[in-house]
């Protein structure tokens, strides 16, 4: 999860009253590569 809003989270000052959407889209975006060549079934709940 720190992975997927780390970006989000040093430029949310710059975006004060603004809404982010946080979709499949945006997951993908932040996290990537890492998804795909990690084995993730152990962190879902």
């Amino acid at each position: 999860m720190e992975r997927v809003f780390e970006e989000l989270s040093f430029t949310a000052p710059d975006k004060a009253g603004a809404k982010v959407t946080v979709d499949a889209a945006f997951v993908e975006k932040n996290l990537g590569d890492l998804s795909r060549s990690t084995d993730l079934s152990r962190y879902v709940l």
